[in-house]
């Protein structure tokens, strides 16, 4: 487990933002950053600055991603026909804890990752524990019968925080959602400003 569970809201004051939407994000207090120079005059930040910034906030928007895994997507994304972007967002959504945390499984996306580990998420009827897993158009993601009672997975399910996207059709009766295809970079609703082009510029730099 990335000490990055423990300290995710550090990642909201570092940003500014309330990258998840949550309500209890510390960001909605006070929008400084952590620490004791966390409240000094903000400086003019480069071009470099913006583009790691941008890179910094979309992955920790998906959680316990290491910088490793996260520049093997890009690469990734950059390997494949069309836009850089678009691949790189599609990519990153087609992850099983992003999948998860889409369907409302699970409240947020540390706990996304978790409950993959764990062992708590069937894709197609067959076990899978790897959170990085990439699902396909078509899959069937569902809550394994034994954690259907978990009361994490009826608490997010019932929560009214946020919708569930286009390209992801849940039954939430049922506890299973399919994956209709990978979303373009519009369809994704992140709470705040991504800017996934600052992102293919900080990596091709």
């Amino acid at each position: 487990m990335s000490k990055r569970h423990s300290a995710k809201y550090k990642i909201d004051r570092r940003m500014g933002e309330n990258i998840w939407g949550r309500p209890k994000s510390p960001v909605n207090q006070r929008s400084y950053g952590p620490g004791q120079h966390g409240q000094r005059r903000k400086q003019k930040v480069s071009d470099f600055g913006l583009q790691l910034r941008a890179k910094q906030k979309l992955k920790g928007y998906y959680g316990n991603l290491t910088e490793k895994q996260f520049a093997r997507t890009y690469t990734e994304a950059a390997r494949r026909k069309g836009n850089t972007s678009e691949n790189l967002i599609g990519l990153l959504e087609s992850r099983l804890d992003a999948v998860v945390y889409r369907a409302k499984f699970v409240p947020t996306v540390f706990a996304a990752r978790q409950f993959v580990n764990h062992g708590h998420v069937l894709v197609n009827g067959n076990r899978v524990n790897i959170a990085s897993y990439r699902v396909k158009a078509g899959d069937i993601v569902s809550v394994r019968e034994r954690s259907k009672n978990m009361a994490l997975v009826l608490e997010a399910l019932q929560s009214g925080e946020r919708d569930t996207p286009d390209y992801v059709e849940v039954d939430a009766k049922a506890m299973t959602a399919k994956f209709i295809r990978a979303p373009e970079f519009s369809e994704v609703p992140y709470p705040v400003k991504m800017e996934p082009n600052l992102v293919i510029e900080f990596y091709a730099s």
